[in-house]
């Protein structure tokens, strides 16, 4: 049931950030991916603190990413990490062409 929540979230043309507002780090990685302008759906923002098959999801992204922690961050279908590796893309100017290359931005 975990594998099909994620699965069904990770599209294509979208950036999708699973994390925990009690997170600071997923705090952080959605404060910088919302200073982007996206266009409206493709910035997709999963709360799994709430949800009840957290720490399964959480064992699915391990199984997907090699990594359980959040935020877990998908530009299309490719995870780029968390927070410090979105940091990283912004830093060296990587992270806006890779997300207008998969259509998200206005």
């Amino acid at each position: 049931m975990a594998k099909s929540f994620v699965d069904s979230k990770i599209q294509v043309g979208k950036v999708t950030v699973f994390l925990k507002p009690s997170c600071p780090f997923c705090v952080r990685a959605e404060g910088l991916l919302k200073k982007y302008n996206f266009l409206p759906g493709h910035l997709q923002i999963i709360d799994i603190s709430r949800h009840e098959l957290m720490s399964d999801i959480q064992d699915y992204l391990l199984q997907l990413t090699g990594e359980r922690t959040v935020p877990r961050i998908f530009i299309g279908e490719k995870c780029v990490g968390g927070c410090s590796n979105v940091t990283e893309l912004e830093k060296s100017g990587q992270l806006q062409p890779m997300i207008q290359e998969i259509g998200a931005l206005q």
